[in-house]
């Protein structure tokens, strides 16, 4: 996940002795445009207008400053903490939100670093299989996860690189299967917002996603075709560029590659401002729902994880309980 312009340097120079013929014909050409001296020099004391690159960078850095205030994992709050954001707003983002109070209770914020998603995923399915205890889906797990080091290497990432992030992974699966407290909860947020725990599981996450493109380049590449007025040349290329890179964020096509690699459903309900307010029936939009299942999961699976989409930025969303 350049800064404004240059100060002109055509202005008349000021090491020069006034005496000399060169000053002399500076002043001349001044007097003669209607300004004098000093005006010249204001004039040429204004920068450039920056470009709209510079300009995108310094957005960039301000947003990057102002997550940098944030926790990588945020605490649970209430979906009224949500719609607040919205009140004085666009009033679809708050119907919307007040339609989906009806199915889920509390949401917890992500860093907005361009890691988001990845992070949100993972904290929140390491979250499910504590809170369920489920030993079986542990065990499924860590059987991918090792499956994938020889897929790394064959797909030309050394070992070394990923080694210390994959078994930082398979340690928080370790700490599930532990009989539950409060303490191992509480413990798995304090290690997700943990600078190297947490960075070095998303990193492994983007290796992974950039593996499984690359591996289904057929698959994928239509996608990335459509993604970009420049698509990339080569799938290898846009992983090196849009996936494997930290603070990058993700679409579509991340979300299919790491849910299809890992095998975990996942469910991202998308919150933006489409759609026509509520009318006189009292009905107003809703929010579009989307499941990413993958082919090997059964018919009728449920997601494991939900994930709350707005332009640019995901959260975790926590389901009602039925």
């Amino acid at each position: 996940m350049a800064e404004g312009g240059d100060v002109a340097a055509d202005g008349p120079d000021q090491t020069r002795p006034a005496w000399d013929s060169g000053g002399l014909a500076d002043a001349d050409a001044t007097s003669a445009s209607g300004l004098g001296p000093e005006d010249a020099s204001i004039g040429a004391a204004i920068p450039d207008r920056p470009t709209d690159e510079e300009i995108l960078a310094q957005q960039n850095l301000i947003r990057a400053e102002q997550a940098q205030k944030s926790e990588y994992v945020g605490i649970q709050e209430p979906m009224s903490a949500l719609k607040e954001e919205y009140v004085n707003g666009n009033q679809n983002f708050v119907q919307k939100i007040e339609k989906l109070e009806g199915n889920y209770s509390t949401f917890r914020r992500t860093r907005g670093d361009g890691n988001c998603f990845f992070r949100g995923f993972i904290f929140a399915y390491l979250e499910s299989l504590l809170l369920a205890r489920d030993l079986a889906e542990c065990n499924r797990f860590t059987s991918v996860v090792q499956s994938w080091k020889a897929r790394l290497v064959e797909g030309g990432f050394q070992e070394l690189v990923f080694e210390d992030a994959m078994d930082i992974l398979l340690d928080q699966v370790k700490e599930v299967t532990k009989p539950y407290t409060n303490y191992a909860h509480e413990r798995l947020l304090v290690n997700m917002r943990d600078d190297t725990v947490s960075n070095l599981v998303v990193m492994l996450l983007r290796l992974i996603t950039s593996c499984e493109v690359q591996c289904r380049e057929d698959f994928f590449f239509p996608f990335i075709m459509g993604m970009y007025d420049e698509p990339p040349a080569t799938v290898e290329l846009f992983c090196q560029r849009h996936v494997e890179p930290m603070g990058e964020e993700s679409d579509h096509l991340h979300i299919v590659a790491v849910t299809d690699a890992l095998q975990i459903p996942v469910r991202v309900v998308y919150l933006d401002s489409s759609g026509m307010p509520a009318g006189g029936n009292g009905s107003g939009p809703d929010a579009t729902c989307h499941d990413f299942v993958p082919d090997t999961c059964t018919p009728g699976t449920r997601p494991r994880v939900h994930l709350l989409y707005r332009p640019g930025h995901y959260d975790i969303l926590y389901p009602k309980e039925a």
